[in-house]
């Protein structure tokens, strides 16, 4: 491959949807930032690397092909959660809208549980036959899997080079207590031409006021993007009409807990109507109503302060 710079450059795009979809729902609810991933804000930071990595210019670097891999329920389950058809329609203009292509299996009932099948062989395959019909000079995966070590191996006989944005990070589920660690395979890291700890890179470039790190994310006040990125919060089902008080039990990172009888009512930042997260505190009275959650768990909604 030239390096001298004047050359344009072809990348293909590949998303392991459900990671993708992982990472982007870590950062509008658990990392400090509170923002969602971009797409086009992606795309653009990813020719900003290849064009780093390859001594040319992010102009000359063009994303001919993106792809997203996924699971999907059928019709009739997703009528069955709230508002999942809705969810699902934005997402698909969401990816329209950046030119990118979906690849969707049925998710599979595996025991009394619905999971992905055959995602990960349906994007080698897909990402393998279309390299070697458009001869891409560089493939950007964005996935965890080790099982995408042999795509890659593949793809170096190809003679494409290979750019793999991964993430490591571990948090506390504010609902259930319980330890949520995500973690890209060290084989894949290994294999690839330019591996990009992103967990590293964001932080730095966020710490930095990077400005092509910056439009990594949606903009919080922007509300055509926020709803045109499709990762609307999980949705949750009203128990009832009735308005409830009782006072706040903690606080943490932008989520705490209410006292309520037999189990405390568990609130997030946004839930909050007319106040601040940093106003409140301990033992303050919310007037709230009480929902359930996609995990079946009662929790807090449309919360008002009861002195204001």
């Amino acid at each position: 491959m030239q390096q001298s710079g004047s050359k344009a450059l072809k990348v293909g795009v590949f998303y392991d949807g459900s990671y993708f979809t992982h990472v982007s729902n870590y950062y509008n609810y658990v990392h400090s930032h509170r923002r969602r991933l971009h797409i086009g804000g992606l795309h653009d930071y990813i020719k900003h690397m290849v064009a780093e990595r390859e001594g040319t210019r992010p102009n000359l670097c063009h994303i001919i092909d993106a792809h997203f891999f996924r699971g999907r329920f059928t019709a009739r389950e997703a009528n069955e959660k709230t508002n999942q058809l809705y969810y699902d329609r934005v997402f698909d203009d969401v990816l329209m809208y950046n030119n990118v292509q979906t690849h969707y299996l049925p998710v599979k009932d595996m025991m009394g549980r619905k999971r992905e099948k055959g995602i990960d062989v349906l994007m080698a395959l897909e990402t393998y036959e279309l390299c070697m019909l458009k001869r891409y000079d560089v493939v950007a995966l964005v996935a965890s899997d080790g099982d995408h070590v042999p795509l890659v191996r593949k793809l170096h006989a190809l003679g494409c080079k290979t750019m793999l944005l991964g993430w490591d990070f571990e948090f506390t589920d504010q609902e259930t207590g319980e330890l949520q660690t995500t973690k890209t395979s060290t084989d894949l890291w290994n294999e690839v031409s330019y591996p990009l700890p992103m967990h590293d890179l964001i932080e730095e470039g966020l710490r930095d006021d990077d400005e092509v790190i910056r439009d990594v994310f949606v903009l919080r006040d922007s509300s055509r993007d926020t709803e045109q990125e499709g990762f609307e919060r999980p949705p949750v089902t009203m128990v009832d009409e009735e308005r409830h008080r009782s006072t706040v039990m903690s606080l943490m990172n932008g989520y705490g807990f209410i006292r309520y009888p037999d189990n405390n009512l568990f609130f997030r930042y946004d839930d909050l109507q007319g106040f601040g997260f940093d106003e409140l505190a301990i033992n303050d009275e919310l007037e709230f109503n009480i929902a359930v959650n996609h995990k079946g768990q009662r929790v807090a909604r449309n919360i008002t302060r009861v002195d204001l």
